[in-house]
């Protein structure tokens, strides 16, 4: 039996109009909407691990009962599915009223003691769908239910993903934006999570300048998902956007561990939880670049790009420090906030950067070495994940000499090793003299050093092209690849030596191939 818990609408401010049209939702927290009816649903694939957090067990996964809540074909009994008002930063830019297009929440439950919201993507349109369908395809819904299950076996806060199905219908989608739109087969992915309040849901009222509702929200989501925080005091709202900051601040440090790309950090995309959410246009780095962005929308002013998510986190979280002053009405402890997050990056990303070079303790010559090493990567096409686990390899008694045998640890990283010239080699060299030189001054031994590296240097991710092999097949109607990548990615530390195949650089074929190295927000 589901243990449904409903908070978030059966406390906050419900739309009165029920008609579901596109419109401005006024007053209102959320508005009732009910998923459309899949004309043949059909499940794909269950993260298992998912299922069981919520306390389902494998039988009920097996149901048509299942398959119709997941798909959208039913609604509950005794829910209320609704889809939230929110705003948000677009790219820089006030985007007014967005809310929820194409995602409807199904209801609440609580297992174990842990809250779970179900949110279906892709159930059609809702109020706040603007001129969209609300429906989503095949190809972004792989991408984001083996995303999110990948993230979060990689440690990195996340959403998640229950279930992958298939609806029957076809859906028209212009991939690149460029004229050329196309129909392809429509998909629903069930995503789970604590909550899927943004900091655009705050910022909706503040703009509206309703400060009645911006309090209800603030109140409830303090009381349901920080509840060390005392309710409803100007004190309680300082400390509920510093713990904001700080969880912003943690998920965006893994982001940068991992390599991943978000694409775009638009504020209505920023989890009021510090949770990864919403996988469009994502991808991890293949070469070491601070400058990449796999977001063709962003190609040319790179807002959204590698280097920058930590600088993009400030801003957005600013902006939700404009969204929370009414309630506090003095800047200065919004100010000081945001200068903690400044100064913990500069002591939280050395303190990462050690711990993928299997550094236990601290030195001042680390930062000097740090900045190297990303100078060197990005000196010719290396590939991020390759290097560093690679890289753990190393024994610390190894001698640089003059040839170029020191980097066979590392020479599998490299794109095109041909572009190696004597110079970049001498920075090489010179950088593992000063890298193992370090190493030596660690108590650690190498096979205490390759461990700890190993836990914090994944061996798999989920590069675009593993992604886009699973979609094209799925498209032919074989799904087998979704279930191996899946099971890859739930282990991404391990050595899985039956999974070899999948340690391996981006290949050629997939450097320009559209969905490998282009997406665009519906991707």
């Amino acid at each position: 039996m589901i243990n449904i818990n409903d908070t978030f609408n059966k406390e906050l401010t419900a739309d009165n109009n029920r008609n579901n049209v596109p419109r401005q939702v006024h007053e209102a927290h959320f508005s009732h909407v009910t998923p459309r009816k899949p004309s043949n649903p059909k499940l794909l694939h269950i993260s298992t691990e998912m299922l069981e957090n919520l306390g389902f067990d494998k039988a009920f996964a097996k149901t048509e009962t299942f398959l119709n809540l997941v798909s959208g074909a039913e609604v509950m009994d005794n829910t209320e599915p609704f889809a939230m008002c929110y705003g948000g930063h677009q790219f820089g830019q006030w985007a007014g009223q967005l809310g929820d297009g194409r995602a409807i929440n199904l209801f609440e439950i609580k297992h174990h003691n842990q809250r779970w919201a179900l949110q279906l993507k892709g159930a059609g349109a809702t109020p706040y769908s603007r001129t969209a369908d609300g429906f989503a395809v095949l190809r972004s819904s792989i991408r984001e239910h083996l995303c999110s299950e990948a993230m979060f076996a990689l440690g990195v806060p996340t959403t998640r993903s229950l279930s992958l199905s298939l609806t029957g219908d076809e859906v028209l989608r212009d991939m690149l934006y460029n004229g050329n739109s196309a129909y392809e087969k429509g998909a629903v992915v069930c995503r789970v999570a604590p909550s899927f309040i943004r900091f655009g849901n705050f910022q909706i009222f503040a703009a509206r300048k309703d400060v009645d509702n911006l309090r209800k929200l603030t109140d409830y989501t303090i009381r349901h998902f920080y509840p060390t925080i005392e309710v409803g005091t100007k004190t309680g709202y300082i400390e509920f956007f510093k713990m904001v900051t700080e969880r912003t601040l943690e998920m965006i440090i893994h982001w940068q561990r991992v390599g991943f790309v978000h694409g775009v950090m638009n504020t209505d995309n920023m989890s009021i939880l510090g949770l990864t959410i919403d996988f469009g246009p994502y991808g991890w780095l293949e070469g070491y670049d601070k400058g990449w962005t796999p977001n063709t929308t962003d190609r040319q002013h790179r807002r959204y790009r590698f280097g920058q998510q930590i600088g993009v986190g400030l801003w957005n979280l600013f902006q939700l420090a404009n969204a929370l002053y009414p309630l506090i009405e003095d800047t200065k402890p919004l100010e000081a906030i945001l200068d903690d997050y400044k100064s913990a990056y500069a002591k939280k990303y050395p303190a990462m950067m050690r711990q993928k070079l299997g550094l236990m303790t601290s030195l001042e010559t680390d930062a000097q070495l740090i900045t190297t090493l990303e100078n060197n990567l990005e000196m010719v096409e290396t590939d991020m994940t390759i290097f560093f686990r690679n890289l753990s390899q190393i024994n610390k008694n190894t001698l640089i000499n003059d040839d170029s045998d020191f980097l066979n640890i590392i020479r599998e990283a490299f794109y095109n090793e041909s572009e190696l010239n004597e110079k970049h080699i001498s920075y090489w060299r010179d950088w593992f003299g000063l890298y193992i030189t370090r190493l030596q001054k660690e108590t650690a031994t190498n096979e205490e050093r390759q461990n700890l590296m190993n836990t914090v240097n994944p061996k798999y991710v989920l590069r675009n092209y593993m992604a886009q092999m699973a979609i094209d097949k799925a498209d032919n109607g074989d799904y087998s690849l979704i279930e191996e990548l899946h099971e890859l990615l739930k282990q991404p530390y391990a050595e899985q030596p039956k999974y070899q195949k999948w340690f391996a650089k981006r290949p050629e074929w997939a450097r320009h191939k559209v969905g490998c190295s282009m997406l665009s927000c519906s991707s």
